[in-house]
């Protein structure tokens, strides 16, 4: 397609855009002011000039096809970057402003992000925040995000990203419950113990430790497991057993004695520990207000120690 040929459809590209993001040709007709037979006519003149189908429709509902997948991501970021034009994206006069949507682990928000989102806002009064807490993977288009943070050692492919800190996890119990049932002296140990693990699947209550060579798995068990990072901290505050929890989570408690670590001479390994990273799709068109966000965020952490 020639560049003219570019520039007669963009209209129509933003308005398939549109109906992606809406489901419905009606309900784009009514955002729009248009007709749903107009908008209608408006893709299959795309549809037309690309020589390729992008929507299966039904009765019911719409879906893309393979090559409207393609399709789609190509005119999502024209549109990003037309809306990086208008707002000049920070490199001109205007100040950073708009929302900006950032998916986050539970935990991470929590007890890492959340501590510094008043003092961003602060800092840019006309940017605001939209954090998803989620544990789940999300996708960018469809979940309508700017930012992602995902604990991993490998980011995904076709994304780009920073590496804002590393995460490590922990045993934990209080000196009180260690005196009352004694303190394990190697991971074995631990079979005589309540155990408070996460529970979400078989093999989140068998625990891997190593120690230079050694590694081995111990299978646990306990009264209470919970899926909420906080409300294990909260259960081994209260004397109730031995919890795996990020360092990050457990570093207060540690460092005023209110928590001791277990087993401080063997690793704690868990599918949970790796680098947490701030992922964005690949483009060349960054918004000011996503700019200044992952900046400051880096900032922030950098400073920050949650290595054992």
């Amino acid at each position: 397609m020639s560049t003219n040929k570019s520039i007669e459809f963009l209209q129509e590209m933003a308005i398939f855009v549109k109906v992606i993001e809406t489901g419905s040709f009606s309900e784009t007709a009514r955002q729009l002011g248009h007709t749903p037979s107009a908008i209608s006519r408006s893709i299959s003149r795309l549809e037309k000039a690309l020589g390729t189908q992008l929507i299966q429709r039904t009765t019911r509902k719409l879906a893309l096809s393979e090559s409207g997948k393609q399709v789609h991501v190509h005119c999502l970021e024209m549109l990003n970057a037309a809306q990086t034009v208008i707002e000049s994206s920070g490199h001109f006069s205007e100040k950073p402003k708009g929302i900006v949507r950032i998916s986050v682990p539970k935990a991470v928000g929590h007890y890492l992000i959340h501590p510094y989102i008043p003092e961003f806002l602060e800092r840019y009064p006309d940017v605001d925040v939209q954090m998803l807490l989620e544990d789940r993977h999300i996708d960018f288009i469809d979940d309508q995000i700017d930012l992602a943070i995902r604990i991993t050692n490998e980011p995904s492919l076709g994304l780009k990203g920073r590496k804002l800190i590393d995460i490590e996890h922990v045993i934990v119990a209080t000196p009180e419950y260690l005196k009352k049932m004694s303190n394990p002296n190697h991971p074995r140990d631990l079979k005589a113990h309540q155990c408070i693990y996460l529970g979400e699947q078989p093999s989140d209550s068998k625990w891997k430790f190593q120690k230079g060579r050694t590694t081995t798995t111990v299978q646990v068990k306990g009264r209470y497991s919970a899926n909420h990072t906080g409300i294990r901290l909260d259960a081994a505050l209260q004397h109730m057993g031995i919890a795996s929890l990020p360092y990050f989570v457990a570093c207060s408690a540690l460092k005023t004695g209110k928590l001791v670590q277990v087993l401080p001479e063997w690793y704690f390994k868990t599918y949970y520990s790796g680098g947490a990273w701030l992922l964005y799709p690949p483009t060349r068109y960054s918004p000011s207000k996503i700019q200044v966000f992952i900046q400051y965020l880096a900032e922030k952490l950098k400073h920050e120690d949650f290595l054992i």
